[in-house]
């Protein structure tokens, strides 16, 4: 995990180190609470983020309105299909992990 907030944090481009750090404080919080980000993230970035988690936890839920409502944040065809590529890569490798014993980085 310590690996990707790495990465994150050279992908949050705001003006000031104090709100990236903020930024990812906030998602390092376990359940993500969504709403308590409102105040940080842009709404598409909420967006994708609801998708990310419903996709995971419910995709046989996923509908054509979770589509539209990512169209409707500024996502087109290519960055819908990438979120949910990426999305589900992440599910499978976290699943490989775990079903071959991989233990988690201790950030040391």
């Amino acid at each position: 995990m310590e690996h990707h907030g790495q990465g994150l944090s050279r992908l949050l481009r705001h003006e000031t180190t104090d709100r990236r750090e903020t930024e990812l404080q906030a998602l390092r919080t376990v359940p993500l609470p969504f709403d308590d980000l409102a105040n940080i993230l842009p709404r598409a970035d909420l967006a994708l983020l609801r998708y990310a988690e419903k996709l995971t936890q419910a995709p046989q839920e996923i509908s054509a309105s979770d589509i539209d409502a990512l169209r409707q944040e500024g996502f087109d065809d290519r960055a819908i299909h990438d979120a949910c590529a990426i999305t589900a890569y992440f599910a499978f490798v976290n699943r490989m992990a775990d079903g071959l014993g991989v233990e988690l980085e201790t950030g040391d």
